[in-house]
């Protein structure tokens, strides 16, 4: 019984993995670096969709209201590239690090996107 429990455990384990790995982005993370306070970066966090099914982006949700996610909801098809990009707006000085929860359609697990850096006054 205990064999059959881990056996199955070990299934669901490899197919949320395989899930996941449908969607290959080239980067989760960006530094800045040092930037300036009241100045908008942004990034573009591309990504390639290496499943079989078209992907199509649920929703991007920043963790507040200084980091603006845009996207497309058009589907990728199978070998295909889309992108997110991410938008800070450096409200205040001092080191930051913010996430981008990124839910895809038919994929349980979310992905993080994080970008980083400090702003300094102008």
């Amino acid at each position: 019984m205990k064999k059959l429990a881990f056996i199955l455990s070990f299934i669901l384990i490899l197919t949320g993995l395989q899930a996941q790995s449908e969607i290959k982005f080239d980067k989760t993370n960006h530094n800045f670096g040092k930037i300036k306070k009241g100045i908008n970066k942004s990034v573009v966090f591309n990504f390639t969709n290496t499943g079989a099914k078209p992907a199509v982006i649920e929703f991007a949700q920043a963790e507040c209201g200084c980091t603006t996610p845009e996207y497309k909801q058009n589907p990728v098809l199978k070998g295909q590239k889309g992108n997110i990009k991410v938008t800070y707006t450096a409200p205040f000085s001092g080191v930051f690090k913010k996430n981008v929860t990124v839910k895809f359609a038919g994929i349980k697990t979310p992905i993080e996107l994080t970008i980083e850096g400090e702003v300094i006054l102008k």
